[in-house]
């Protein structure tokens, strides 16, 4: 009996740190309120950080950063796009999400760097594009992940492994207000945080199921 009581405790006890390890997911109480006001999103490009082993930062240069940077940030943008454009055909979201492509499109016509991008307030940003609400991603990884950057720079390749881990935090704020609606923190490691692929592979499987542009159920 001891034994089995034990034995429980331990289930209850790693049920408990893995929901503690869980995604962490922020809901507007009003969200319903701005919602029926959106039509359109944009998904900005996302602000990534990359960190580096001492020998490795040693032979990277600040341009080289920067590159690898854009690059990553660009393909979460893209990745995320797809991503929600697949799921908009199952679950029929309410609203409808602005090509990546006009929405770079118009922040390279208005000359802004990533460090404008994260200095402007989310209304500034959804009147620019002409938009009812923005979603911005930003990426934290312990190494670097973008495979097309680290061949085009040469001194990283394999600098990523199965060691690697993201933290993702994706907000999605209202236009006209600038008010934080919806925010879902995810991190990824081992394999999974090999590549900005699996990375969102891994954390729109997981946000696209409490995404919050769903349909009211009848």
């Amino acid at each position: 009996m001891r034994i089995r009581t034990l034995g429980l405790a331990a289930v209850l006890f790693l049920a408990l740190l893995c929901t503690a390890c869980g995604p962490s997911i922020y809901l507007a109480q009003d969200f319903r309120a701005y919602a029926p006001n959106h039509k359109v999103v944009a998904i900005l490009p996302a602000s990534v950080s990359i960190g580096m082993r001492p020998n490795q930062a040693r032979n990277t240069s600040a341009e080289q950063m920067r590159t690898m940077q854009q690059q990553s940030a660009l393909d979460f943008q893209a990745r995320i796009y797809a991503w929600l454009l697949r799921r908009q055909q199952q679950q029929h979201y309410t609203v409808e999400f602005q090509d990546v492509s006009l929405t770079n499109a118009m922040l390279h016509k208005a000359n802004l760097t990533d460090e404008d991008m994260r200095t402007l307030s989310p209304q500034d940003l959804a009147k620019m594009l002409g938009v009812d609400a923005v979603l911005t991603t930003s990426v934290r990884t312990s190494k670097p992940m973008s495979d097309g950057a680290a061949v085009a720079l040469g001194v990283l390749v394999g600098a990523w492994g199965a060691t690697n881990q993201a933290n993702i935090t994706v907000n999605i704020h209202d236009g006209p207000a600038g008010k934080l609606l919806w925010k879902y923190d995810f991190v990824a490691s081992g394999s999974v945080g090999s590549s900005p692929e699996n990375m969102v592979n891994a954390l729109m499987r997981n946000a696209s199921r409490k995404f919050p542009y769903t349909p009211a159920k009848s």
